[in-house]
């Protein structure tokens, strides 16, 4: 028979964990469904152990630019010890204490891997091959995450290379090592690799952090190559071979490198092969487009609503923190569906997910750090909105003097020249990923300039850059 329950939630990373732990606070009773270890990729794979490997050099960077503590600083980062902080940031590798956490919440857990059979039923297959059939009797979310793409590139695969996953578990560290890709994930792996003492050879189709404002992915290109970072802009990899240990990736140019490991930091996949979707009218391996409520394809749920997808797997927004942020409106607008409160009419509303559209932040923890919130000046102006904006030296703040003569950086502010509000932020430089929240708040906030002057920021802080940017808009 099988075993019911009000909300199945697939997949036990930091997002279905939200959505479970809203859902049964709101009342419900809920299962959560996952084949690796209880965390997710954030907490093993991505998020936690790449700060892990990242932060040493930030620390010891810190320590060398400022006068009085340089001259304490005589030793190298020491990869082992590196690796084995990693592995205490992992819990090495073991769910304990992510299990006892769902325990205590009064949640149950099924391992094994999940497929859908039909609207409201999962079928659970355990590693020994039995299996156990689940039905919800409210809805059944989605939240298995992403994978790195391997891009067709010829012998790549068979290179067996490395991904995100690879690059954050290692445990040696390569002498050499390619990473393809200038997004988020190469640069910071790449800057990570550089610290740990591998010769780094970056390869990126375009410039470094596209998508971003010009001057950050300048000014990370420019640290890393003072760091030793073979940085190739412009350029890419045509094929790859693999041969007693040495991997050769050829060059659009006809130029070849080797190294001994190659990073493919490309893009990402959704993890829906294998789910069942054809068994609820979907394909196997899309990304499932939802609904502010986070409910997958209205044809999908068309009477009764059931199907939800949060995270990842809705290509929404590719980040832990908006992921959880979705799982929280998730889990109360099942709540409220299921107790026929409607997030249509009633006060579940406040709920749903909207900041994923246009007010996204995040932090690439290269040297220096690249914050940003909203849209770039080039995004705006694409989307036909009227722009202004204020730029300024980081460097010129006095917050920046307690940085010695070190201090490499930029900021930007995006107005919507109409409304008078902020619309997007992008900090680049040493430590600003602490004053992103801020931005965040005045641009979903919708703050007028004009009020955004009486925020005084605090003397002498980094945050000082606010009275500067506004000041050099002239507006307010």
């Amino acid at each position: 028979m099988p075993e019911t329950y009000d909300l199945i939630v697939i997949g036990a990373g930091a997002v279905g964990e939200n959505v479970a732990d809203y859902a049964h606070k709101e009342g419900l009773g809920v299962v959560i469904v996952e084949n690796e270890l209880v965390g997710g990729e954030c907490s093993y794979w991505a998020c936690m152990p790449s700060k892990a490997l990242l932060r040493p050099a930030t620390a010891l960077r810190g320590a060398r630019h400022v006068s009085g503590a340089k001259q304490a600083v005589t030793g190298r980062i020491d990869p082992a010890a590196v690796l084995a902080r990693r592995d205490a940031t992992v819990a090495n590798y073991d769910d304990e204490g992510q299990v006892a956490w769902l325990q205590s919440a009064g949640i149950d857990l099924v391992r094994g891997t999940a497929r859908l059979d039909g609207p409201k039923r999962v079928v659970v297959t355990a590693l020994d091959g039995t299996e156990v059939v689940l039905e919800a009797g409210a809805a059944v979310a989605v939240a298995t995450g992403s994978s790195a793409l391997i891009p067709p590139i010829e012998g790549l695969e068979e290179a067996k290379p490395w991904t995100s996953r690879e690059a954050t578990s290692a445990t040696e560290v390569p002498g050499r090592l390619i990473v393809l890709g200038g997004g988020v994930v190469g640069a910071e792996m790449a800057t990570a690799y550089t610290s740990l003492g591998s010769h780094v050879t970056l390869v990126v189709r375009r410039g470094l952090l596209g998508g971003m404002e010009p001057f950050a992915g300048e000014l990370v290109a420019a640290s890393m190559r003072e760091a030793g970072t073979d940085l190739r802009l412009n350029a890419s990899i045509t094929k790859v071979v693999r041969e007693h240990g040495v991997v050769t990736a050829t060059l659009d140019d006809g130029s070849t490198i080797e190294a001994d490991e190659i990073l493919v930091a490309t893009g990402r996949t959704p993890n829906t092969q294998g789910l069942g979707l054809a068994s609820v009218r979907l394909e196997d391996g899309d990304w499932l487009p939802v609904d502010d409520t986070l409910l997958v394809d209205a044809a999908t749920n068309a009477e009764d609503p059931w199907l939800y997808a949060v995270g990842d797997v809705n290509h929404r927004a590719l980040l832990t923190h908006q992921g959880k942020y979705q799982a929280r409106a998730a889990g109360r607008v099942i709540a409220a569906r299921f107790k026929d409160e409607s997030p249509d009419t009633g006060p579940w509303t406040r709920f749903t997910a909207t900041a994923d559209h246009a007010t996204v932040p995040q932090v690439t923890f290269t040297d220096p750090e690249v914050a940003s919130v909203g849209l770039t000046e080039a995004a705006a102006r694409t989307a036909g909105t009227a722009v202004r904006v204020a730029e300024y030296d980081i460097s010129r703040v006095a917050g920046a003097s307690v940085y010695d003569d070190a201090y490499v950086g930029r900021a930007k502010l995006v107005i919507d020249d109409e409304r008078d509000v902020p619309i997007g932020a992008t900090f680049a430089g040493y430590d600003v990923g602490e004053m992103l929240h801020s931005a965040t708040i005045a641009i979903a906030g919708e703050i007028p300039l004009q009020r955004l002057w009486h925020a005084v920021p605090s003397y002498p802080t980094l945050s000082e850059i606010w009275l500067r940017l506004l000041e050099t808009d002239g507006r307010a």
